[in-house]
């Protein structure tokens, strides 16, 4: 896979600066049933209002155990409507799970989805957390770590400059096969979670890594290991580190963050506090996973008003 940037993954990951995204669906406080029709609608909202990247989420399996009761769209449908319904904002995966998917499926569904989005496309792939999902889809949660490393292996090979097609078999008469169409820009691939892997190993082979919010001290801790991996490099180059928060927007712009299960609930002054935070400590992106009392679209339109122009030119 190239390292040279796509335009769109500068937009969301450039050096000494924070941009914004959202993370879909985009639900009110309690609300668990998602209007698809109207998630485009909020996700169109979105690109109009300056917003750089929608995240869309992979969980194949629901269960009454599970925390988050919303069932979510097959990620590759969802990037495929999403893609008609937008023009500028990136389209992200946070983040398609690389071991229980085939590897050659999800090269074809990140090309796709980069040609129907004509360049907007990161896909971000992730190793799943929950073992009952390994067992239900035949695989075992033990082998997560090298399931991870060569299912990445094989996909970037399919999306790389040169691309090849890596087969699980190849018997002797078998044809040299190739993914088509190939997408005019590359794929940037970003790892979401560690994926039991070494921050070594994800500054080699990823454009940055993507993890939940932790209070700030962690969060710092967690980013100086990141740099010192990046540095370790045997050349040193940009690697984004970008954070997925928990926001719910509070109607009084004066109001104290307080802190919630991953993330906060805050007035706009301290949501920019906290950004401005997260920005000089290093964090190149935050997508928001909203949630309040409010309706959706005003929670979008004060962000736009009144956040972004302090991150996005």
């Amino acid at each position: 896979m190239s390292t040279a940037p796509s335009t769109i993954e500068h937009r969301v990951f450039a050096e000494d600066r924070l941009s914004i995204g959202l993370t879909l669906p985009l639900l009110r406080a309690g609300q668990i049933v998602a209007d698809f029709r109207e998630q485009t609608g909020l996700a169109a909202l979105a690109d109009a209002l300056g917003f750089r990247a929608l995240w869309v989420r992979d969980v194949p399996l629901n269960s009454a155990d599970y925390p988050d009761p919303v069932g979510h769209l097959d990620p590759w449908v969802l990037l495929g409507a999403l893609a008609s319904n937008t023009k500028q904002i990136a389209l992200a995966s946070g983040a398609i799970v690389l071991t229980l998917r085939h590897p050659l499926h999800i090269a074809k569904g990140a090309g796709s989805v980069q040609t129907l989005s004509e360049g907007r496309f990161i896909l971000g792939l992730g190793s799943g957390d929950r073992p009952p999902e390994y067992a239900a889809f035949g695989r075992d949660a033990e082998e997560r770590r090298e399931l991870y490393r060569t299912h990445w292996e094989t996909v970037a090979a399919a999306l790389g400059d040169t691309p090849r097609v890596i087969p699980d078999l190849r018997p002797d008469d078998a044809p040299e096969f190739m993914l088509l169409p190939r997408p005019l820009v590359a794929v940037p691939m970003l790892a979401v979670g560690s994926g039991g892997q070494s921050v070594d190993w994800i500054a080699r082979h990823s454009i940055g890594w993507m993890t939940y919010h932790r209070e700030p001290e962690t969060q710092r801790a967690r980013h100086s290991m990141w740099r010192a991996a990046v540095d370790r490099l045997q050349k040193p180059s940009f690697r984004a580190f970008g954070v997925a928060m928990r926001l719910d927007l509070s109607d009084d712009p004066y109001e104290p963050a307080t802190p919630l299960s991953l993330g906060y609930r805050a007035g706009r002054h301290a949501l920019l506090a906290v950004l401005n935070e997260m920005r000089e400590n290093g964090t190149h992106h935050v997508t928001l996973n909203l949630g309040s009392d409010r309706p959706v679209s005003d929670v979008m339109e004060e962000l736009a008003a009144e956040i972004l122009p302090a991150f996005h030119d």
